[in-house]
């Protein structure tokens, strides 16, 4: 079985491993698994976690909305031997999964809501700025495209998607570029776009290292997966199949994600109505989760020297408690409204 201090589980830059999970250790840390225990993997990518888990004895249900990625862990379904089932979905249903899996509860959920570095890294999904293939970005490789968002979605609401989940102060200048760009010639290639938005925003001396595209890139990726929605939605689903006693834990990647993580576990451990001297306090429904991690838990410098990645990760965890799960409403968790475009948006 595999140590939680076990260097191994930092593979060396450039060694076997096209993609290092981060901030293992912790996760396994706050997970806890024990042998036969289920957990769902959620976001099962290249399995780092799962098989970290499979190493300590659990058994696992993965999880991945990306064909690839269920096509690549058939050689760990194989060798863990009945202890790993791969479910090709999306996160927001794990509860879903789990229960056509048999599972009418189970011991843990971890969920790593950044972009796998295997899809960055391959130009034909078009994630990347910086490699040319086409305007794609979908994880599920499946439904409208980057370039379809890009070419149809009216100006002020790419404003917004833009503003929003890119945090682009510039957005309606980047927004207006590719306006009066699409109207001569439809984009298609990532690459036509990094140009244009470069053109348009100029290269700042003080964040020259830092593409102008990198804000837009990251807006049309999380409204083209609605990667959003599916964070929100799958912390109400891991708390509808947990058990009492079972732990959530969720490693995110920037401020949006981190922020709906944050705004559950505040609500869901509540036991006060906050209340002043000019109103009485309200009541809470009992608190569904005790919360394990006072504050995000970061990757230590060791990792963030061996994956550059680790930088922005921060992990929260809760252990769930007995009373019953709520009705979870995404936009007050945190998950802004925008525009809807042939089924994204919302």
């Amino acid at each position: 079985m595999m140590a939680l201090g076990d260097k191994d589980m930092f593979p060396a830059a450039g060694g076997p491993m096209r993609h290092v999970p981060v901030l293992l250790t912790e996760v396994l840390r706050w997970l806890d698994p024990k042998p036969d225990q289920v957990i769902i993997d959620g976001t099962f990518g290249a399995g780092g976690y799962s098989r970290a888990v499979l190493d300590l004895g659990a058994r696992v249900l993965g999880v991945d909305r990306d064909p690839d990625a269920i096509a690549g862990g058939q050689g760990l379904v194989k060798d863990a031997g009945g202890r790993l089932v791969l479910v090709q979905g999306q996160f927001a249903g794990l509860e879903t999964h789990a229960r056509d899996n048999g599972f009418d509860a189970v011991d843990g959920v971890v969920l790593d809501l950044g972009v796998s570095s295997m899809q960055l890294d391959e130009a034909g999904r078009g994630f990347s700025f910086l490699r040319d293939g086409p305007l794609d970005m979908r994880m599920e490789q499946a439904g409208p495209s980057a370039a379809e968002v890009v070419n149809e979605l009216p100006v002020k609401d790419l404003i917004r998607v833009i503003g929003l989940l890119g945090e682009e102060k510039r957005a309606t200048t980047v927004a207006h570029a590719i306006d009066a760009a699409r109207k001569e010639k439809p984009f298609s290639r990532t690459l036509e776009l990094a140009g244009l938005i470069e053109k348009a925003l100029g290269r700042s001396p003080k964040k020259a290292q830092i593409h102008p595209a990198t804000r837009t890139f990251q807006a049309l990726r999380i409204y083209v997966n609605g990667e959003l929605h599916q964070a929100a939605e799958a912390l109400g689903a891991a708390e509808r199949i947990l058990k009492p006693g079972g732990r959530l834990v969720l490693v995110s990647f920037h401020s949006l994600e981190d922020r709906i993580v944050k705004r559950f576990f505040q609500d869901r451990t509540r036991t006060r109505g906050g209340g002043s001297r000019h109103m009485p306090e309200q009541d809470v429904p009992p608190a569904t989760f005790e919360l394990l991690t006072r504050k995000a838990v970061e990757a230590a410098v060791d990792e963030t020297d061996v994956n550059p990645r680790a930088r922005s990760a921060k992990l929260r965890a809760g252990l769930r408690t007995e009373a019953a799960a709520r009705d979870l409403d995404i936009h007050a968790a945190g998950v802004p409204r925008l525009a809807e475009f042939h089924g994204l948006g919302g």
